[in-house]
């Protein structure tokens, strides 16, 4: 059936939606067959399939607006004007209950789990070309971009660039390169934030190997948030800048790996602007 879903299926798949977030923002578990199997009598004959869809086109409004989403629904773009009205109208009635979880899933303390990475297997294959064509919501019914706020957790990006390091020690090491591995530098810890990538790092035939990296508690087609400083680095260092987006942290941590400059491998949306007098 590909027919617009109506006013009152929205409402209602949205209502069901916050209520399975809630519980996973909250740690607890839940069922999504069982949660799918009380909603579908409110809707007009949907399909299993549809009401997934329908999941996933929900978290790619959520993270269009800069919220936490349900890590196994990714966000899937080309959403209903209505969706996006009607997430946007729960979250602004709902925004007491939500705001504070979501400030919790932003700026908590993050632990990998003592388990060693397999970094044989750690590599993931990178999200399918994106389908997201949104523009920027015209209303933000929560002011903060939380998604960003999580980028921005010093803690959980300490972690993921410690992980990327003893990667490239393996990596290096693996590829005889020893002489190299003793000579990764942790740049951001050591000099700031401010140069535009987080590791120096050898490539396999002796140049430099500028990595950013990138972390998030999410899935991998989670965005990514780049300061002006890193997007001027990475356009005049593209041959050997690489990105390392490092997703799924805490439970089962993984990357996919991206050379070139943001224009060479993702879409890239303003933020901001600044005005001059």
């Amino acid at each position: 059936m590909n027919q617009d879903w109506s006013k009152a299926e929205v409402i209602a798949i949205v209502k069901d939606y916050f209520n399975m977030l809630q519980s996973e923002l909250d740690n607890q578990d839940y069922n999504k067959s069982e949660h799918r199997r009380i909603l579908q009598p409110k809707l007009n004959d949907r399909s299993d399939g549809s009401v997934e869809f329908k999941h996933q086109n929900i978290s790619a409004v959520l993270a269009n607006l800069g919220q936490p989403y349900i890590k196994g629904y990714k966000p899937r773009g080309n959403y209903q004007e209505l969706l996006e009205d009607e997430v946007s109208k729960f979250l602004e009635e709902h925004r007491k209950k939500f705001e504070p979880k979501f400030d919790h899933f932003a700026n908590g303390y993050s632990i990998l789990s003592k388990t060693k990475a397999d970094f044989k297997t750690i590599i993931s294959a990178e999200p399918e070309q994106s389908e997201f064509r949104e523009s920027e919501p015209s209303y933000l019914p929560i002011k903060i971009n939380y998604l960003e706020r999580e980028q921005n957790n010093r803690n959980l990006g300490e972690e993921g660039e410690k992980l990327v390091i003893e990667y490239e020690r393996w990596r290096l090491i693996e590829a005889g390169k020893n002489n190299f591995a003793d000579k990764i530098e942790w740049v951001s810890k050591g000099k700031g934030d401010g140069l535009g990538y987080d590791i120096l790092s050898k490539n396999n035939n002796g140049t430099d190997r500028y990595i950013e990296v990138k972390t998030t508690k999410l899935s991998k087609e989670t965005p990514i948030y780049i300061s002006r400083t890193e997007w001027k680095f990475s356009s005049k260092n593209s041959t050997n800048f690489f990105l390392y987006r490092v997703f799924n942290f805490v439970e089962k941590p993984q990357f996919f790996i991206k050379q070139g400059n943001y224009e060479s491998f993702c879409h890239l949306q303003s933020q901001s602007f600044k005005g001059f007098f």
